[in-house]
């Protein structure tokens, strides 16, 4: 009993952890003055999010939004092709092969975007397409090793006896795959999503300034001062989507926990 309301508490704690930095953010996005050193606005209001809708948040948020899907749909079936093949099958200079899925993280993503920026500009790939191609290549190391921990603990017998009964290759992937494998999945299409969405550098410098995402709107506006109902209510959009699929996630892990 004792150890169950420790962690009862532990949990608590941690949300409280993550949660408590938020609520500065959430005051200021519905405030229109708070001064030093009130506690609590003095004045409440919409300003910022008025302001931030004018600026063009709407904008920002559907560039973000398809940042993060088109870096998800790519780079979540990239990593779990790789992971299958480093954890079930030979692969000659496995070694070789592990490091180079990773490499993307040792180099700072504004090197790898100056570098491939010059690499898109000749080549005449539109901005948008030229950052979800780099983002991609940014989140394969991540969808990589946790559809690498997802096959570690794959029993691909099941797989061997649904052929042994007549399933063709899709019912194996559809009916036997997928379901074994929907938690792994879904975190990595969850990291992939955030590598997109959450990126700054990359979208700056290979957009040009033309490819507004909300980080880059944020950053616009943070750079000023007396912006802070703006930058709040800008965080606010930032914060909510990947909240809301990370609550997603703990139910869908949750509900295939024994």
């Amino acid at each position: 009993m004792a150890v169950r309301t420790m962690a009862r508490a532990g949990r608590a704690l941690l949300v409280l952890w993550f949660l408590l930095p938020l609520v500065p953010i959430l005051l200021w996005s519905v405030a229109n003055q708070w001064r030093f050193p009130a506690l609590s606005p003095q004045e409440w209001g919409l300003t910022g999010l008025r302001s931030a809708l004018s600026a063009g948040a709407i904008d920002a948020f559907a560039t973000s939004a398809t940042l993060g899907m088109s870096v998800a749909v790519l780079a979540t079936p990239a990593g779990a092709l790789a992971a299958r093949a480093l954890v079930l099958h030979r692969v000659h200079f496995r070694g070789a092969a592990a490091v180079l899925l990773v490499a993307p993280l040792a180099f700072p993503p504004f090197a790898v975007a100056m570098g491939l920026d010059v690499l898109i500009l000749r080549a005449g790939i539109p901005n948008l397409i030229g950052a979800v191609l780099i983002l991609t290549v940014v989140a394969i190391p991540y969808t990589t090793y946790i559809m690498r921990v997802g096959f570690g603990a794959y029993d691909i017998r099941f797989e061997e006896e649904a052929r042994t009964l007549g399933a063709s290759r899709w019912v194996v992937f559809w009916r036997v795959q997928l379901p074994l494998l929907a938690p792994a999945i879904a975190t990595a299409g969850f990291l992939a999503f955030l590598v997109g969405w959450t990126d700054y550098v990359v979208t700056l410098l290979v957009g040009g300034g033309r490819l507004v995402s909300v980080p880059v709107l944020v950053g616009a506006f943070a750079a000023g001062s007396g912006n802070q109902p703006v930058v709040a209510a800008l965080s606010v959009a930032a914060i909510a989507p990947p909240l809301v699929l990370l609550l997603l996630l703990w139910r869908l892990r949750g509900r295939r926990a024994p």
